[in-house]
């Protein structure tokens, strides 16, 4: 067991756990974006989905847990990999050219921050109903919780929509660089994919961003209204 704590403290080991607790969040992102965009298919759909989630426990923990120990390790490796990094290079550069460092690269804590702030508001709004507790109790006609509802009155608040749409362009930047660097600490390189594996990032990373900030768009431009009989 020594052997493992040594590796995940070592450069590498580091890397390799930032790749594979970053694969994992690499999945939930694109699950859980698909979920929530079938906000656009209206109350019933949207508050099926949120029921079926809530009705099955064991599922909907294990992700959760599974998801807080991927942010964990995440964050664990992010910061290990500073502190050697500075380590290894005590004395700051006393002129910073960024040759060959990418703006995304360069602004890899602040996204990873920022999306940290985000993810602890959405838990606290969506899932622990603390920002709005009225909204949260609300029930659709078939006796669910309504999500839909939920949703759409939180997305009503124009400071939610614009904070919400922040942390998706910063989370889009932070996937852009880490998805290909993933690709790359995981040995998926070689000559004839790195062309195809370099692009995967920037792509998801677009993909991830337009479905996410659709829908707080969708809300303050009245797409996507409260039902009949929800004031």
């Amino acid at each position: 067991m020594g052997w493992v704590i040594k590796f995940a403290q070592s450069s590498l080991g580091a890397k390799v756990l930032m790749a594979l607790s970053g694969v994992l969040l690499f999945g939930f992102v694109l699950v859980h974006m698909l979920g929530n965009l079938q906000i656009f298919l209206g109350q019933e759909p949207y508050n099926n989905y949120a029921h079926f989630l809530k009705s099955t426990p064991e599922l909907l923990w294990a992700a959760r847990l599974t998801l807080l120990g991927a942010v964990g390790l995440h964050i664990w490796a992010g910061i290990r990999l500073s502190l050697l990094n500075r380590a290894a290079r005590p004395k700051a550069y006393a002129d910073k050219a960024y040759t060959r460092a990418t703006f995304t690269s360069r602004t890899m804590l602040l996204s990873g921050l920022t999306v940290l702030a985000f993810i602890i508001y959405h838990l606290a709004h969506f899932t622990l109903g603390l920002t709005d507790p009225t909204h949260y109790d609300l029930i659709d006609p078939k006796g669910y919780h309504d999500a839909y509802s939920m949703f759409v009155y939180g997305f009503q608040n124009v400071y939610v929509s614009i904070f919400y749409i922040i942390a998706m362009v910063l989370l889009g930047l932070h996937l852009e660089h880490g998805v290909s660097s993933m690709f790359q600490t995981l040995g998926i390189n070689h000559p004839r994919i790195n062309g195809l594996t370099g692009k995967i990032g920037p792509a998801f990373a677009v993909l991830v961003v337009l479905g996410n900030i659709s829908m707080p768009i969708a809300v303050m431009m009245g797409f996507i209204t409260l039902p009949a009989g929800v004031a």
